[in-house]
């Protein structure tokens, strides 16, 4: 009689979708922090943006040596590693007397947080079968948006309570025992005492990506020169680099400039704009959820995977560029409004992450992700410059109808330079 598969996959989703609201809540507690920070250690607006931005180049300039890392030591050494570093960096911010320290430690945050989504992509390959990838990453990447939409009125409580070092003291040792909990917990399929046969085999059937107990006994293949030309020469994933830069694009807007944009230009008060803030994380929220659980039933329904992957991300790439609608309406409702179905699109070709897996060489996935996520991060880096380049006239026009174009590349990217969803051939 055989057995019936066990479940402990949706137990590992449920562990990424957490450690992204740490990822977040790290990222996001210096922007909670910033007023009363500022205050108590005498730092200047171009100081507090030096410090705003240590973490975006060092997250950016990681990514490929994190996808080498986790490459050679695996997803459950590599998540332990990462989350433990920058929960203790976001620990020491606890106890910083300047600017320098400051800076060094968002420095060390980042670099910490590199190989972050490399790796919840290589677990999310490694757990699941195609049919259900696409769901998966929506799962675990809405926690960014729960974090973003939920957590801040959290930080903020918890902030009031211990003040601003007891807030980053508090979230660093919530991370660092989480580390611990991953590192105890996780295990990737084969090694899983708890994943039976049949879950196994039904994973592997499905396209799941990992090594079987043979294949460990035998040394891997280094990686070289050769190995990084395969994922930087390839127009098809070039194709989902630039859609992800686009994504990420929309992201950095709203973590940056949008509460500045309700404040500054629509002259909103901060007490309604906290709240009006809110209302587009929560439309991304809503858009990354359905984006997954409709691309999976797509593809369990036979329907082919460029227009179950692909047809939601471009359709949420497009639906992005109705940003540009705010400068064409007086009215708040309509201004978040627009932002809102800008922000629902953004959610909904979140699922990018699933193109790394199913394009990308199996070997060379971590590499792949790196690259990923690098070109991606860029854009905390350039969108946050750029808008405050075109708005400092006083006029965000510009800055908006910037996003719209970004995001229309994005689209076009994923039509024209992706294509038809092959992998790409690896070169040994």
């Amino acid at each position: 009689m055989n057995q019936k598969a066990t479940k402990v996959r949706y137990g590992v989703v449920i562990v990424l979708f957490i450690t992204v609201i740490i990822n977040y809540m790290d990222r996001s507690n210096i922007s909670i922090a910033a007023p009363l920070l500022t205050k108590d250690l005498g730092l200047d607006p171009v100081k507090m943006g030096l410090i705003f931005s240590a973490f975006g180049w060092t997250y950016c300039a990681l990514q490929i040596p994190g996808g080498w890392l986790l490459d050679k030591l695996g997803n459950r050494k590599t998540h332990a590693l990462g989350i433990t570093g920058f929960s203790l960096a976001t620990l020491l911010q606890g106890f910083v007397s300047g600017f320098t320290g400051l800076f060094l430690l968002r420095v060390g945050l980042g670099a910490f947080e590199a190989p972050a989504f490399p790796t919840n992509s290589k677990v999310a390959a490694a757990w699941f079968p195609e049919n259900e990838r696409a769901r998966a990453v929506s799962l675990y990447t809405s926690g960014q948006f729960v974090g973003l939409a939920f957590l801040t009125p959290t930080l903020i409580a918890l902030q009031q309570w211990l003040g601003w070092r007891g807030l980053f003291i508090l979230t660093g040792i919530i991370g660092i025992a989480w580390a611990m909990l991953w590192y105890i917990l996780y295990r990737d399929p084969q090694h899983s005492k708890r994943a039976n046969k049949e879950e196994l085999d039904y994973i592997r059937e499905g396209g799941a990506i990992f090594d079987s107990a043979a294949a460990e006994k035998v040394a891997k293949p280094k990686t070289g020169l050769k190995d990084f030309a395969v994922v930087l020469k390839s127009r098809k994933l070039w194709g989902i680099y630039i859609g992800q830069f686009s994504v990420a694009s929309t992201l950095w807007f709203f973590l940056t400039w949008f509460p500045t944009y309700l404040v500054e230009y629509r002259g909103l008060g901060f007490i309604k704009t906290g709240f009006l803030a809110s209302l587009p994380f929560l439309a991304a929220f809503v858009g990354v959820i359905s984006a997954g659980f409709l691309s999976d039933y797509l593809a369990k329904k036979g329907v082919s995977a460029d227009i179950a992957r692909k047809v939601p991300v471009i359709t949420g790439l497009l639906l992005a560029t109705s940003i540009i609608g705010a400068n064409y309406v007086e009215s708040t409702n309509l201004v978040v409004l627009f932002m809102s179905i800008a922000f629902f699109g953004n959610g909904f070709a979140s699922i990018t992450w699933v193109f790394v897996s199913l394009l990308a060489p199996k070997r060379l996935i971590g590499i792949a992700g790196g690259v990923f996520n690098f070109i991606g991060g860029t854009a905390s880096i350039i969108i946050p410059i750029v808008i405050g380049v075109l708005a400092k006239g006083g006029d965000f026009a510009p800055a908006l109808t910037f996003i719209a174009c970004v995001t229309l590349a994005g689209a076009l990217s994923y039509i024209f330079l992706v294509g038809k969803l092959e992998r790409v051939p690896d070169v040994k």
